[in-house]
């Protein structure tokens, strides 16, 4: 049977980070396992065609089960099938989050995860545009830039912000988070610049790594609680592949749970209720699912705006506190582009102009769980947004800000008739009714498989997996809280912090080694 030193799973925005930092050694042999294909689906490569992607090939397209606070709607969620996951068909915004949102991490239980800690990793995978500085880097392999050609009104957008007293804030990214800016992109000379083309494409020739793409794993390997390899289907036929050091799953917010549960790494319950072996008895897996909940205002254009095909769609933001606690993370963010992207029963085939409003820390707490014990059965969610009335509001004062500041004059030129919500909806009742109507994801998933040393922990601090060995989750699914603002920048950290301590752990099993061998 084929062995690897490490078998990564999915090779999405964190694992094509950590096979390629795993491989720089010439001496360590990976397998990279992807469900997907190729990412040659010429689509990708074009910015503003991103959401040509949603629902397609490259897309696993699952849908959530019925929402219960949103009108029992199911809510598409695309998540990549393809080399480079999610960072393949997102919409190439690069935001890393707050430092509150890593301080806090730390204070969970989780050290060495503080904004300090993790700032030089966010640094290290880094090529800014605009050169090296205290909060950026230009010597990594992602491409960080900004617009090449920003639509006339996404610049209208900020200025109104700047009018109605926010800050204009050129990089979120900085030492503030607050205010109102053009996003930067992971873009490369016009092109999509995704963790495949940034961290596996340069380094595809090297002999110690493998890439397999269309491969489903369907469950990971034991000996008693240790992981030994994987098995997965491969063209109609399912084979096994065993790993000499870890296997390291990262297979999404969605697909890493599933996968545990599959193996027999959950709640002992329900995996016996399937009919599945217990491997470890961890409630956890699965659950602490969140996301940003967002509802959109949409206007009529007066004139076109020429959108670019270097465009992300949402080119402008502004990241705002409405409850007055600046020693916090912004709770609002909004995402600006020059198109119409009304809800369904909104539709507007002509020019226009949209702004989301996104909630950045709300309240709601879903679940992933098995749909049977078939491995290619989409996995059962439920994202439970809206279940709190506090957040039901807080988007209703977002319309209410966002209507504010498209009446401003420096979108005059711009602006025609509000789309959505429309203007018959104007009372506090009716805009509550338009939330639960319309409220989406901006498809930010994570925390299935959280953090921490707590009873609904599902890795340690070092992303080990509790009760087992030789096993760990590198994704989003760690988060065990959600960043503020959009979830690809920090995955990609987290491969970066993932591969260091995969490394150190590796280094201490050698020194123990050499200690065994000297001793005999």
């Amino acid at each position: 049977m084929t062995h690897y030193d490490y078998i990564v799973i999915g090779a999405g925005s964190a694992g094509c980070v950590v096979a390629n930092r795993l491989t720089e050694d010439s001496d360590t042999t990976v397998l990279l396992l992807e469900a997907g294909n190729p990412d040659t689906k010429p689509e990708i490569q074009i910015p503003a065609e991103c959401l040509s992607l949603l629902g397609s090939e490259v897309d696993w397209g699952y849908f959530s089960e019925p929402e219960p606070y949103l009108n029992n709607r199911k809510i598409f969620c695309p998540r990549g099938k393809v080399l480079g996951g999610s960072s393949s068909i997102n919409i190439m915004i690069y935001l890393r989050g707050n430092p509150h949102d890593y301080n806090h991490w730390q204070s969970l239980g989780n050290p060495g995860w503080s904004y300090q800690d993790v700032l030089p990793y966010f640094k290290k995978s880094e090529h800014q545009q605009r050169g090296a500085s205290e909060f950026h880097g230009v010597d990594g392999e992602l491409s960080v830039t900004d617009h090449i050609a920003p639509a006339v009104v996404s610049q209208c957008f900020i200025d109104a912000a700047v009018a109605l007293g926010y800050d204009h804030n050129p990089d979120s990214n900085a030492m503030q988070q607050e205010g109102a800016g053009l996003y930067q992109l992971t873009i490369k000379d016009g092109k999509r610049h995704s963790t495949a083309a940034a961290f596996l494409l340069p380094i595809l020739q090297r002999p110690n790594l493998t890439v397999m793409t269309g491969a489903l794993v369907t469950r990971l390997l034991f000996e008693d609680t240790h992981a030994v390899g994987v098995e997965y289907l491969h063209e109609g036929t399912l084979h096994q592949v065993r790993v000499n050091q870890e296997v390291i799953l990262s297979a999404g917010t969605f697909d890493s749970p599933k996968l545990l549960l599959l193996s027999g790494i959950g709640d002992a319950e329900q995996l016996q209720a399937l009919g599945i072996p217990v491997v470890a008895d961890l409630p956890g897996v699965g659950q602490n699912l969140q996301d940003h909940p967002v509802v959109s205002v949409a206007h009529e254009a007066t004139q076109d705006l020429h959108t670019a095909s270097t465009s992300s769609i949402a080119e402008a933001g502004l990241f705002l506190h409405t409850e007055g606690n600046l020693n916090a993370a912004p709770d609002l963010q909004f995402l600006f582009g020059p198109v119409v992207l009304a809800p369904p029963g909104y539709a507007h085939s002509g020019l226009g102009f949209t702004s989301f409003v996104c909630l950045t820390h709300p309240q709601n707490i879903g679940s992933v769980s098995l749909r049977s014990p078939d491995p290619k059965d989409a996995p059962m969610f439920r994202m439970n947004y809206l279940q709190s009335e506090a957040d039901v509001q807080k988007l209703v004062t977002g319309i209410k800000l966002l209507r504010h500041l498209f009446n401003a004059s420096a979108l005059d030129e711009f602006r025609g008739k509000e789309i959505a919500p429309g203007a018959d909806k104007q009372s506090d009742v009716a805009l509550d009714a338009y939330v639960r109507e319309t409220c989406s994801t901006v498809w930010h998933p994570v925390g299935t498989c959280k953090m921490g040393t707590d009873p609904m922990a599902v890795v340690d601090p070092e992303l080990r997996v509790h009760g087992i060995d030789g096993l760990r989750v590198v994704d989003a699914s760690i988060m065990p809280t959600i960043t503020t603002g959009n979830t690809n920048a920090p995955t990609i950290m987290i491969g970066e912090k993932a591969a260091d301590l995969i490394k150190a752990a590796d280094r201490a099993s050698q020194q123990v080694l050499s200690a065994i061998r000297a001793i005999s």
